[in-house]
């Protein structure tokens, strides 16, 4: 007999995804703070790719190996997914409060490691907790509400920055005994590490997990477990992997390595452009391009969760292919303006298709593969779309330092066009997905009531 998931009311697709909102304000964070602190703590631009090395190469190593083990996974009290909401909540927690207390570059370099370790361990299972929930009708709310909290999260964490810097003063000393990290930086960093933790406490205790079936739980309690049975299963999983997703692997290698840049230099392209200034130029005037990095970066965040709500609907009408196509094309056209711009107020503008396509990548996709991969391996394959994301974050790290210094005369701004120009690639890349060949997983189902 074919078990039937229930409907769920949009309360409780939200009380859910709450969590969501903790992980996404720390990767706020690690969007719009971490760089500018690195470079509190001297560290040079050229230098920037190769510290935030930590991000893509914990996704590749943890995010696969949680999904195949949270498969595997089941306890009558704690659930399949949610003890790694937990354990990941946990020590983000205790990475984000210990961040602005570095008082050298390595040793922050070192928290980020451990901070997207812990991040990944939880927000690789939430996309699985939602195709584990709710019903095929249902998964386009649940995906895009994500969409929803992820832009939230994020311009709280970049608002923050602007809050905190009105009303705190002073900076702490590094090792060398040199000016580090402004104290206002202290704050946005406190009430990430509390995010963390009270949102995913409130998605764990409002919301049970879907029990396995008798058959089911003999089956899981029959497979092997452990490292080398999860890294046998994500083998097995890529070899069986559907043609929609290798496509969408081409697609992700030219936007994601955009995004990479666009994180790590858009306070430096600012500094150039509106403030005329580098982190070794003016401290004040710095401190204000870094400030306004995260007021562009919260502003375009709240056009992504305005903006997902009505991606669901579009993606209907036009299909979720060609949605995607559109977004990309914003976002890129957008990031070749913005090095152009010298007035701060206007940096908002090429901003609003950005964040749109945010919306997009951080739903859109999920949507359009999930109708293709087996239950059974929900886990494994969010895990292997998270490979697809951080393999050309690790190419990014790796060589866009010779990039940047040999092709692009060491100049932000150049590094913001680029990236631009890389997500108009990523968008040719995305026609290349034949509609005939993907036609079922990307079927934008009705959402009841207000959704993703």
């Amino acid at each position: 007999m074919t078990f039937t998931k229930p409907k769920l009311s949009f309360w409780q697709i939200i009380n859910m995804n709450v969590g969501f909102f903790g992980i996404q304000y720390s990767f706020g964070l690690q969007q719009t703070a971490i760089n500018p602190l690195y470079t509190f703590l001297h560290a040079r631009p050229e230098e920037l790719p190769l510290l935030n090395l930590a991000g893509p190469m914990t996704g590749l190593l943890i995010q696969p190996l949680i999904g195949a083990m949270s498969d595997k996974t089941w306890h009558p009290r704690w659930g399949r997914r949610k003890p790694y909401f937990l354990i990941g909540a946990i020590l983000c927690s205790f990475t984000l409060f210990s961040f602005p207390f570095s008082r050298s570059l390595w040793m922050a370099a070192g928290l980020l490691w451990i901070l997207d370790a812990a991040n990944n361990t939880a927000m690789e299972p939430y996309r699985a907790f939602i195709a584990d929930k709710l019903p095929e009708k249902q998964r386009a709310m649940g995906f895009l509400t994500q969409s929803f909290f992820t832009g939230l999260g994020i311009t709280l964490a970049n608002l923050s920055l602007g809050f905190f810097k009105n009303i705190i003063t002073g900076e702490s000393i590094t090792s060398d005994g040199r000016s580090g990290i402004p104290y206002w930086v202290f704050g946005s960093f406190f009430v990430g590490a509390i995010c963390s933790i009270v949102s995913v406490v409130w998605s764990v205790s409002t919301t049970p997990e879907i029990p396995p079936t008798p058959e089911e739980l003999a089956e899981l309690r029959a497979k092997k477990s452990g490292f080398f049975a999860s890294m046998k299963e994500i083998i097995s999983a890529i070899g069986d992997m559907p043609r929609i997703m290798w496509l969408l692997a081409l697609v992700y290698l030219f936007q994601w390595y955009a995004m990479f840049c666009y994180w790590q230099f858009v306070s430096l392209s600012i500094a150039q452009s509106i403030f005329h200034t580098t982190p070794d130029g003016n401290a004040e005037l710095y401190e204000q391009a870094v400030v306004w990095a995260g007021k562009v970066n919260g502003f375009y965040n709240i056009v992504t969760f305005i903006s997902a709500f009505g991606l669901v609907w579009l993606a209907r009408k036009i299909s979720a292919k060609h949605v995607h196509i559109l977004c990309l094309l914003m976002a890129g056209i957008g990031l070749l303006i913005f090095p152009h711009i010298a007035q701060k107020e206007l940096l908002f503008i090429p901003m609003i298709g950005f964040g749109i396509a945010w919306a997009s990548m951080m739903g859109v996709p999920y949507i359009m593969v999930v109708g293709s991969i087996p239950k059974e391996r929900y886990g494994v394959y969010m895990g292997i779309i998270n490979m697809m994301i951080v393999i050309p974050m690790i190419l990014q790290t790796t060589t866009f330092g010779f990039i940047y210094h040999w092709l692009l005369a060491d100049k932000p701004t150049n590094a913001i066009a680029f990236a631009g120009m890389l997500l108009l690639l990523a968008a040719s890349a995305t026609v290349l997905i034949k509609r005939e060949k993907m036609e079922k997983s990307q079927t934008i189902p009705a959402a009841s009531g207000v959704g993703h």
